[in-house]
């Protein structure tokens, strides 16, 4: 099953490339921050600062990038609100724009009672579904999105994320020994695709030159030698 790429050195260039346009767009940051699990995290990355429309495009056309070297089959793309949402309608124009036009829907947090009514807006569920989301820190929403996409009668089949932290998850509040990511790919049986991993962004710190540079990168080795999988 695919955990980022192909391995290959243009899978790789391409995930360097998303570690930088983050860096830069403000996206991916260092400092001190507080992770779901309760854990102090040298760095942080949110998505949802992908809010422009030339960002978000390019956001989109290296999830589109990713997704067509993995091999990965899909009917269709399922964003979970509320971040995926955006990420599943912009990936969705992107593919479409390369030749691989598929429906794409998304979910309410809240089913509506009126109009249409339902919980879900877009495109029939079925088939092979492709979950789109920013980061699995617990795999939570990716467990929703399962059983919405299985009570339509469609099968999850994939999700294709953007950073894969590497860490290890919690259950009950416990460290467990494994990522969210593994989680996903090896007990729900879903393959994973992500743009980039935390080993990315430690090849590109170390490929930088400045003590500011050193600096992110020594916190974040430690970081990982503590947390990582």
């Amino acid at each position: 099953m695919v955990e980022k790429n192909d391995g290959s050195a243009a899978s790789d260039a391409l995930a360097q490339a998303f570690v930088q346009f983050a860096l830069e767009q403000g996206v991916l940051r260092f400092g001190e921050f507080r992770t779901k699990a309760g854990r102090l995290s040298p760095y942080f990355f949110n998505a949802g600062l992908f809010c422009d429309g030339a960002s978000l495009g390019r956001l989109a056309q290296f999830y589109a990038r990713s997704l067509l070297a993995s091999g990965i089959e899909f009917d269709m793309i399922f964003g979970p609100a509320y971040k995926g949402i955006p990420l599943a309608t912009a990936v969705a124009i992107e593919l479409a724009r390369l030749g691989r036009n598929v429906p794409f829907a998304y979910n309410r947090k809240e089913a509506k009672d009126h109009g249409e009514g339902g919980q879900l807006v877009g495109a029939p569920l079925q088939g092979r579904v492709l979950i789109v989301d920013d980061v699995m820190s617990a795999g939570t929403a990716v467990r929703e999105s399962i059983a919405l996409i299985e009570s339509a009668g469609a099968r999850p089949h994939a999700v294709a994320v953007a950073l894969d932290r590497q860490e290890m998850a919690t259950e009950a509040g416990q460290d467990v020994p494994y990522s969210a990511v593994q989680y996903v790919r090896d007990r729900l049986g879903l393959q994973v695709c992500a743009i980039a991993r935390l080993a990315d962004l430690l090849q590109y710190l170390q490929q930088q030159s400045g003590n500011e540079f050193a600096e992110h990168r020594a916190r974040v080795e430690a970081y990982r030698a503590r947390y990582g999988v």
